[in-house]
């Protein structure tokens, strides 16, 4: 409740110029600012001006000064952007997953009032080099703001030739997340089949003040809005239920709520380097909002979910048929184990008996999960998980539907070479010639870890454009020790244009080799060389092979690149078939055969 200003004491705030209060708020964080805006009624108004959220906005650093101008034209206020650009910043990042093996990245970035998630097309290197591209990219996801500065979660695919949206809802957003799962959620509904917590763009009550103030005692961690709202808790999690059936529900319900792309909606997701349209970003966006409207209505509804319950009984019945059939015919091998398992008292069928009385069962059963709500629908849930890891890549759960974020170091002072790098094989570096067309394109991020008291650099690989994958995903293309300098000489005198190369300093290291098969790599003597322009080569001393790379910034190359269309839902987010070749090019080439600058990979 808002007290009068003589009670609150705020006399001196209130006698600063708006400029003033501005500056004198930077040092607080924006929930502050709102708690500041509570002492009383004229602290309300002073505390609620533009400048004052501007300058939060501002502090956050999502976005330059100058697309803030541009995205304050589609919201109520700055405090409601900046709402948004809390909630939605801790996604902004490079997302991963093990499958398929040539890579899977997915960097999200911001769009225009918006979030977009881009995965980077495994390709070779464009005849204009790296820094003017084009690089190929397809949509994943959008998160588009509301005027209000509330959320919403729209999925990309494509099926039987047409470009889809599937629009969603946000389970929550965890500060430090680091795992972005893509799940069904059971929901409730109001009277007239309206879902509680699926918000509207249109007349949608202001809700900012209750963002920044919002508190959820810890046993309701973990539900969402509307659970929250009704009071409930959910029985079954989607995480407990069975792989097949959780991807049966994936597909279900995308096949129910898909709405049809208009060529509007295909259009640019955020401003390009060359045109900052932000008239056509606009429109595209006002379009989105429609059809994410029109979307909501088309929810599973109670009579949907009997439908969906029919078809998974039926694929039970299947299940438990093919089963049954199997039984039937026991091998050899299959009647001893039996036999034994008899002998020593924990037969198949006592073990099954034991389980059903005892304990829980591994997984969820489908049934129970339908009656947690009236409705299903699709969510997007940015979690945080302990993952374990090894040399900066993540251990990842094989049958989750998700993506998990990288760790990027920030460039400092005894750090200087931390972050992304792109770079291609083969000494000259830079663009492909008339004899060497096709030049594999890499993406490493490279990190630094102390280990027995020694400081190394290691090159993780998280992309690579060859035919077939030559390492895991993940692999660390090289690793030297900081603390070992070394006094070998570069191979080359000079680049491909004759320039001589000023050496900075080298490092002894090892880099990646043939090992015992594909899963288990050995490595081999190198060195890394660091140039004053800042360009990085490693080279493996016997070959003689050399990774030349340099820093790129993923945001600008995709604000340069080419839009290719996306794989069919489910796949897009996750891929989780196990792959060793470009499962995307050949879905994208297919369709345009001329729009990649790389040659064709069958």
């Amino acid at each position: 409740m808002l007290s009068d200003n003589n009670s609150c004491g705020s006399k001196l705030l209130l006698a600063l110029p708006d400029d003033i209060f501005a500056v004198v708020t930077r040092s607080l964080k924006p929930k502050d600012v709102f708690n500041l805006s509570l002492c009383c009624r004229s602290l309300y108004v002073h505390a609620s001006s533009d400048k004052v959220w501007l300058t939060q906005c501002e502090l956050l650093g999502v976005i330059p000064h100058k697309d803030l101008i541009e995205w304050r034209k589609g919201v109520n206020s700055y405090k409601a952007l900046c709402r948004f650009l809390v909630y939605v910043q801790p996604l902004i990042g490079i997302w991963v997953h093990q499958n398929p093996e040539l890579g899977n990245v997915v960097y999200v970035m911001p769009g225009f009032i918006s979030l977009v998630g881009c995965r980077i097309i495994p390709q070779e290197l464009g005849p204009l080099g790296i820094d003017e591209g084009p690089i190929l990219w397809s949509p994943v996801f959008e998160i588009l703001g509301n005027v209000d500065g509330s959320s919403a979660f729209i999925f990309h695919g494509r099926e039987r030739g047409n470009n889809y949206m599937y629009p969603g809802s946000i389970k929550g957003i965890d500060r430090n997340c680091n795992v972005l799962l893509l799940e069904v959620e059971p929901r409730q509904q109001k009277d007239g089949g309206k879902l509680v917590h699926s918000k509207s763009f249109a007349g949608n009550p202001n809700p900012v003040d209750k963002e920044f103030s919002r508190k959820i005692c810890p046993s309701d961690r973990g539900l969402s809005m509307s659970q929250r709202i009704q009071g409930s808790k959910p029985s079954v999690p989607f995480s407990r239920l069975a792989f097949v059936d959780r991807k049966k529900l994936l597909e279900v319900v995308t096949s129910q709520i898909r709405v049809k792309v208009s060529q509007l909606g295909d259009g640019l997701c955020f401003p390009c380097l060359e045109t900052e349209d932000f008239n056509e970003l606009s429109e595209r966006r006002v379009r989105l909002m429609q059809l994410y409207d029109n979307g909501l209505s088309a929810d599973p509804t109670q009579s949907d979910l009997g439908e969906i319950r029919k078809l998974f009984d039926n694929s039970q019945l299947h299940r438990d048929a093919y089963r049954s059939q199997g039984s039937k015919k026991k091998s050899l091998v299959g009647y001893f184990r039996d036999s034994f398992k008899s002998i020593i008292g924990k037969s198949s069928l006592e073990h099954t008996k034991h389980s059903s009385s005892g304990g829980s069962n591994k997984h969820a059963q489908f049934q129970d999960f339908l009656r947690s709500g009236d409705t299903i629908g699709l969510t997007l849930h940015a979690s945080t998980a302990r993952l374990s890891s090894y040399r900066a890549w993540p251990n990842m759960h094989e049958s989750r539907f998700a993506l998990y974020k990288l760790a990027e170091q920030e460039p400092l002072t005894g750090q200087e070479h931390a972050g992304l790098w792109a770079g291609t094989f083969g000494w000259p570096p830079g663009k492909p010639s008339a004899d060497k067309p096709g030049k594999a394109l890499f993406f490493l991020l490279l990190s630094y870890v102390e280990s027995q008291g020694e400081r190394h650099l290691i090159g993780t690989k998280i992309l690579e454009g060859t035919h077939y994958v030559l390492h895991p995903n993940g692999s660390a293309m090289f690793v030297v020790n900081i603390n070992e300098p070394s006094d070998e000489s570069f191979p080359w005198a000079c680049d491909g244009d004759s320039d001589v190369l000023d050496l900075k300093e080298v490092f002894s290291g090892e880099g990646i080799a043939n090992g015992y098969g594909f899963r288990y790599p050995g490595s081999k003597p190198g060195s890394l060389f660091v140039f004053e322009d800042g360009m990085l080569v490693f080279t493996w001393k016997e070959s003689r092979a050399a990774l030349t790379l340099q820093r790129v910034n993923l945001q600008d190359l995709l604000k340069k690149g080419e839009r290719v269309p996306p794989l069919p839902p489910i796949a897009n987010f996750a891929y989780l078939t196990k792959s060793y070749s470009n499962v995307y090019a050949g879905f994208s080439n297919a369709l345009h055969p001329t729009s990649s600058p790389r040659t064709d990979r069958s």
